[in-house]
């Protein structure tokens, strides 16, 4: 099973970057989103240290979004889709290579870029490393639960749109415990409670996610 996970995610990388303009537009959206915040709201670092690790957090679930649609979708359109629901591999572990291949295209560079963004707010060294392991940590969860929504929209009208209402009271959690570990650090709590909290969503959320986006894809294929 192992050969047929690492033959999955090289294959979907290799077709990533036949397409990297998308990867680019998503980059340059969570640097925008993130740029903006501190020229709306002003200098004061005070201000800005606080509201940075939620903005930070958004902006990367926002930019996760938009790649979510190409997920299932190329495959589905040329019918790679049915051929992998036939073959003898489970599907719910190609699903999984297929979230762990968004994760390395669209969640690992905003992890690698979150550090450099968190310098416009001012953060100190302690809660920019918070940020960057927080994101780490997190990110796969952003991921596998967004591979549910995009498993159940499949070959829906206006299928972004409906992705965006259904995981995003799914991923509110993790918004919280991965904002809230910046805080708690940058506050003197210590923020590892929190990441210990991340960690277990992001385990869970890979465990499940695959098997209920398998299920999804299967009755979205009937």
């Amino acid at each position: 099973m192992g050969r047929a996970f690492l033959a999955m995610v090289r294959r979907d990388l290799r077709l990533t970057m036949r397409h990297q303009g998308d990867m680019v537009t998503l980059l340059v959206f969570f640097l925008i989103v993130t740029s903006l915040f501190p020229l709306a709201i002003g200098p004061e670092l005070e201000v800005l240290r606080m509201i940075a690790p939620g903005i930070v957090w958004v902006a990367a679930l926002l930019a996760s979004m938009l790649a979510l649609e190409r997920l299932f979708g190329q495959d589905f359109a040329d019918g790679t889709l049915e051929q992998l629901c036939l073959s003898s591999w489970p599907l719910s572990l190609l699903v999984l290579a297929k979230i762990v291949t968004h994760w390395l295209v669209t969640g690992l560079p905003l992890v690698v870029m979150a550090p450099i963004v968190g310098l416009q707010y001012g953060l100190p060294g302690g809660a920019l490393w918070v940020l960057f392991i927080s994101l780490l940590l997190g990110t796969p969860a952003l991921s596998a639960i967004g591979a549910i929504g995009a498993a159940l929209t499949l070959g829906l009208r206006g299928g972004g749109a409906l992705v965006s209402l259904l995981i995003l009271p799914l991923v509110i959690p993790v918004l919280i415990f991965g904002a809230g570990a910046v805080e708690a650090d940058s506050s003197g709590l210590g923020g590892e409670g929190h990441l210990y909290l991340l960690t277990a969503m992001t385990l869970v959320a890979l465990f499940f996610a695959p098997l209920a986006a398998a299920v999804a894809l299967r009755i979205s294929l009937e």
